[in-house]
């Protein structure tokens, strides 16, 4: 009978998997090195770590940076674009603006579909909505023609205003499979982005078409293992937005899981927050490669509806993530007399020098290998044996050219990620209003918790939350999460000429289409939801601000408009520093998401400490120059309600938490560790 809930997350140097065993109610871990040239060998590795077959699983998820990296690594299919006669140019000239003022070397970021590679067809509607000019049948077949023979992958649609009346764009999609037959990727734009803003939707579909054909042919190929091995349940995916959908509907919509992987440990986040009833958290995810950090503000996720990766925009709902290059396999360097650290990274192979492996950089692992802040005899669980002497020649080629020994420049590659770490938490909160100081530092990834304490006193912040399985954090979100789908649609209207009566029932029907639309997901009707929202801006301006609604119906109410422009003041204040109540409103879009609940684990409590003892052991880790006896746990061995003083060392499987001198440890009922500023209390 099948009983495990699992989860697969990908990570740049491991693949971690989490099951909830639905019999017993606990969690098991299961990891391996992530193997980059075919990514699903290390997911079923990992897999074959955690239950003996596929059969055993009863609903699985899975996180997937295959599209996000494929765009970063500039990887994608070769895309032809059709846009509508005369707006060729429009993918091209973009917004202009010159992001970085005074960068004198400043360029436009480079588009993913070059001019040549831009097809103009005839046919038009107006910003009504309505039938200018019929469709150019003959230029589709000819563009059909051109693909065949330019060795594309993929092709992108955007004809001007197709959100409003989609009619062209369908009907070159059924000619360019009449041409081309049913396997060519094409990506539509109101099917991408349904909202109004023409390079913006120009620029989702073209993502869409550039990576989907990498992410179909990835998932396709996952599943196909999987049910060879025996798996009878459909796999889902993580979305860009905190959600999840079949990987059938992400194959469909691939997009949506652009930013699949990191999302999954800021949905944990928001489950963590309900868990310990501390509703604003900034979550730090410091894996092999790359650091990320997202926050969940009175308990829920921050998610904006449109995302901007190297200055390319693209319409869809996602969760704010800040990513930095900064992991525990970023290297060490020298330039101009100055230490950096990243953003390249060691990554898997060849990894840290200490992995044995072949690598001879230095980095941050090497740093804090050499600091004794890992256990070089239980790392990874014990499934990896580090060599101390390699990371100290390795940190040695550098700390030469400064004149620094090797403990000195240890320390200070530790400062040095720390210190931009501790940047890209002030880009999400201080650079947004956000006050770090009044929330709780959340650390996961497997090197998070090394160096969190560290960024909570740069910061400020008081208290610091290791989670269970830190390392597999952002798998366990992913069973946290439920089924979601978004829908918007563009409702100009000034709040002076606003019929609340016709919102309403514009709302009905979109909250029509999203609860249908779970159906195809597997959701049972009783377990089927929605919420609504809509963008409002001031008239004239041109930024909106995301303000919720209680039900399709509120509009309909009396006095609606002044109780949403008091709600959307009081945001602008939140967000801007400053609101002008009574000032004219503009409605720009409707937002309806559906939610489908298809059951989560509990989170799992710990048993009870008996006393204030635990076995342990005493070694000597280097803080602040200075070699400090420093307690060393293995975490397994501590229970709810043991408390200690730092400095101290905790070591997992999935993780290694370290606490320097002046903080305290203590263990919440469901395992977490809450490490607080002794120094500031008293």
């Amino acid at each position: 009978m099948s009983r495990y809930r699992v989860s697969m997350d990908i990570g740049g140097t491991f693949t971690d998997v989490i099951g909830y065993d639905e019999t017993t109610g606990r969690y098991h871990v299961g990891k391996s090195s992530t193997t980059p040239d075919d990514l699903t060998r290390g997911v079923l590795t990992a897999l074959e770590s955690l239950v003996d077959s596929p059969r055993d699983i009863s609903f699985t998820v899975h996180g997937t940076t295959q599209g996000l990296n494929a765009f970063l690594e500039r990887r994608g299919v070769k895309v032809l674009l059709l846009a509508s006669k005369g707006a060729g140019d429009t993918y091209h000239i973009a917004r202009g603006p010159r992001t970085r003022l005074y960068d004198l070397h400043f360029r436009k970021p480079e588009p993913l579909v070059p001019k040549r590679d831009i097809v103009e067809v005839g046919g038009r509607f107006d910003a009504a909505g309505e039938e200018l000019e019929p469709l150019d049948e003959q230029a589709v077949r000819e563009a059909a023609r051109r693909y065949r023979e330019g060795g594309f992958g993929a092709i992108a649609v955007a004809y001007l205003f197709s959100y409003l009346d989609p009619a062209h764009e369908l009907r070159t999609r059924e000619i360019l499979l009449e041409e081309l037959g049913g396997e060519v990727t094409v990506s539509l734009s109101h099917e991408a982005a349904k909202e109004w803003r023409e390079y913006e939707r120009t620029s989702s579909a073209v993502v869409e078409a550039y990576t989907g054909p990498v992410v179909r042919r990835y998932l396709e190929r996952l599943e196909t293992n999987l049910k060879e091995r025996g798996l009878t349940v459909p796999m889902h995916v993580m979305q860009s937005s905190g959600g999840i959908l079949t990987a059938e509907s992400a194959r469909r919509r691939p997009l949506q899981t652009l930013l699949s992987g990191p999302v999954g440990g800021a949905m944990g986040g928001v489950e963590l927050a309900r868990a310990i009833d501390r509703p604003n958290l900034i979550g730090v995810d410091m894996g092999g490669t790359s650091f990320d950090v997202s926050l969940v503000i009175d308990g829920q996720p921050d998610i904006s509806p449109e995302a901007n990766i190297e200055g390319l925009p693209m319409l869809m709902s996602v969760v704010n993530i800040h990513t930095i290059g900064a992991g525990g396999g970023s290297v060490a360097w020298l330039e101009a007399g100055g230490l950096r650290v990243g953003p390249r990274s060691a990554g898997a192979t060849p990894g840290p020098a200490c992995y044995g492996r072949g690598g001879t950089e230095p980095t941050v692992t090497d740093a804090n290998l050499v600091l004794g802040r890992i256990d070089p005899d239980w790392f990874a669980g014990g499934t990896l044996d580090l060599d101390t002497e390699a990371a100290r020649r390795a940190l040695d080629t550098v700390g030469q050219g400064l004149g620094l020994d090797t403990l000195a420049i240890a320390e200070g590659v530790c400062d040095v990620a720390n210190a931009k770490m501790a940047q890209a938490i002030r880009t999400i909160t201080v650079s947004r209003g956000i006050e770090p100081r009044e929330f709780t530092l959340v650390a996961f990834g497997g090197a998070g918790p090394m160096h969190a304490v560290f960024l909570a006193r740069e910061l400020g912040i008081k208290e610091v939350v290791v989670p269970r399985f830190p390392g597999a954090f952002s798998a366990w979100g992913m069973l946290q999460t439920d089924i979601r789908k978004d829908f918007s649609d563009t409702y100009f209207h000034l709040d002076a000429d606003l019929d609340g009566a016709d919102m309403a029932a514009k709302l009905r029907g979109m909250a029509e289409e999203g609860l249908a639309s779970l159906a195809g997901e597997g959701v049972p009707e009783e377990n089927r939801r929605v919420e609504h929202a809509v963008d409002i801006r001031y008239a004239a301006q041109e930024y909106t601000l995301t303000v919720p609604l209680a039900d399709a119906d509120e509009p309909a109410a009396e006095g609606f408009v002044e109780v949403i422009a008091k709600r959307f003041a009081q945001q602008h204040e939140t967000r801007y520093g400053h609101a002008n109540l009574g000032a004219p409103i503009e409605f720009v879009t409707l937002r309806t998401t559906a939610f489908g609940d298809l059951g989560r684990g509990a989170a799992e409590q710990v048993g009870q400490a008996q006393g204030p003892d635990f076995a342990h052991e005493t070694r000597e880790v280097v803080f602040d120059g200075q070699a400090r006896p420093t307690i060393l746990v293995r975490r397994e061995a501590l229970s709810a309600g043991h408390t200690f003083e730092g400095p101290a060392i905790i070591v997992e499987s999935t993780a290694t938490t370290v606490v320097p001198p002046g903080f305290s440890v203590s263990v919440d009922p469901i395992g977490s560790l809450v490490v607080r500023n002794t120094e500031e209390e008293q």
